[in-house]
């Protein structure tokens, strides 16, 4: 993927995977897809000598020449292009890169790429990635590619020229929020992303970022939650940040586990579609981890899938607070059909729905509690002379040690220092906190 990969990204993807090598998600039957085709009416025979004649008159009179094979899967890529956005023909390469790319460990870029009107746009930067290193952001144009112009080319002509070998460098030209072009230089890397991240920001108060849902993320939400709580000295938490800013989505089941571990009962997401076996619903085990503590949603243009099916779970289950600003809005669920010599057709098979019958298509996931991105500028602290620093002060009457000026340490930097976004969380965690009595 345009970590780097043809595919249009994993934000344009939920996969579910029938019958392959991996399963990214549910594996529905493909028995009813075949019987739906064989009651449709007969291929157009004018239309099928019109192909035949059309590809003819190419081989015979395009100025190279062009075999059977490349003809033909040009004309199946044409045929999966123009249904939607995000439903494709998977070669060999691009059918590998899917499966390697949801199970962690991939090489490229760090980048996830959609289109839009015509142009190549940056869904989101991959933590700890070349991409997120040199500080690509999310809404970020491509407008060059090694000083070759994007505009025009397809999605799948604009990622094989960022595609290389690991170790190569790379320089794309920027456009950021409709400035001035900028060229920022990247060497590929072998890209293993970690799917969740976990900390205490302060005492009580635990930090779970998820990057991407990958097939083991459900798994490694479950540890967060046991190493936040083994941090807090065994304690129960204060309250949980859940941060799915930047997040592309990934495979469905992960999302559904992830939401599991924060809920005791009730419907998590529900897909519906033409075929039978797209008729998907997903509800609570009860296993929640989390001991229903406070627990605040992040979310932004870059969150997208997965990270939707989670956020609106949560929200329409009122189980927390989301925050950020609008999401990505795919709200359509796409199934991988291997085919032979390791190709797969992906297609859109149906729309999701969130507990309350939302579909996010197209619209998003809208935060509770719109907080927009934004720099910090701490003013200088004025050290105020305090009672603790005048000479005969009477003592506390507690017996608590005196507090003279400059007595409070220094603490160490925090990721909510510079996170405007991320600090107004752990504020409103610290509300809720106090009000539950907490």
């Amino acid at each position: 993927m345009p970590h780097l990969s043809r595919l249009n990204s994993l934000a344009l993807t939920i996969a579910l995977v029938i019958g392959s090598p991996m399963a990214f998600a549910a594996e529905p039957s493909i028995q009813p897809a075949g019987a739906a085709a064989s009651t449709k009416a007969p291929l157009p025979l004018e239309e099928l000598r019109t192909f035949a004649e059309v590809m003819d008159r190419i081989k015979a009179a395009y100025v190279e020449p062009v075999d059977d094979k490349t003809l033909l899967e040009n004309a199946i890529k044409g045929m999966l292009s123009n249904l939607d956005p995000h439903s494709a023909y998977l070669g060999p390469e691009d059918f590998a890169e899917l499966q390697e790319s949801t199970s962690g460990e991939f090489g490229g870029l760090g980048i996830e790429v959609g289109s839009e009107d015509g142009n190549i746009k940056i869904v989101s930067p991959i933590d700890d990635t070349p991409a997120s290193k040199a500080g690509i952001q999310a809404g970020d144009f491509i407008v060059k590619i090694n000083g070759q112009p994007t505009r025009g080319l397809s999605m799948t002509e604009a990622v094989d020229k960022m595609r290389g070998k690991i170790g190569q460098k790379i320089t794309l030209t920027l456009v950021r929020n409709g400035g001035t072009p900028f060229d920022v230089t990247l060497t590929r890397a072998n890209i293993q992303v970690k799917s969740v991240k976990a900390q205490l920001l302060e005492d009580g108060y635990g930090y779970i970022r998820i990057t991407q849902f990958q097939v083991k993320t459900g798994e490694e939400v479950a540890s967060a939650l046991s190493k936040l709580r083994r941090e807090n000295g065994n304690k129960r938490l204060k309250g949980i940040i859940l941060d799915l800013r930047n997040n592309p989505g990934g495979v469905l089941q992960s999302a559904v586990e992830v939401v599991d571990h924060f809920i005791t009962k009730g419907l998590i997401v529900y897909t519906k579609g033409r075929i039978a076996n797209s008729e998907l619903r997903f509800s609570a085990t009860g296993k929640d981890l989390s001991e229903n503590v406070p627990l605040v949603v992040l979310i932004n243009g870059g969150s997208a899938s997965a990270s939707e099916i989670v956020a609106g779970a949560l929200q329409d289950q009122k189980r927390g607070v989301v925050m950020g600003t609008t999401s990505f809005g795919k709200g359509s669920v796409q199934t991988v059909l291997p085919l032979n010599n390791d190709r797969a057709l992906k297609i859109t098979t149906a729309l999701y729905f969130t507990p309350n019958g939302r579909s996010i298509q197209a619209q998003g996931i809208v935060p509770d509690i719109e907080v927009s991105r934004a720099k910090i500028t701490r003013e200088q602290d004025t050290e105020y002379y305090k009672e603790a620093d005048l000479q005969g002060h009477l003592g506390n009457g507690n017996g608590g040690a005196d507090k003279p000026t400059g007595s409070n340490p220094k603490a160490k930097p925090m990721p909510q220092d510079d996170d405007f976004q991320l600090s107004q969380a752990l504020s409103l965690l610290k509300g809720l906190s106090i009000t539950r009595g907490n």
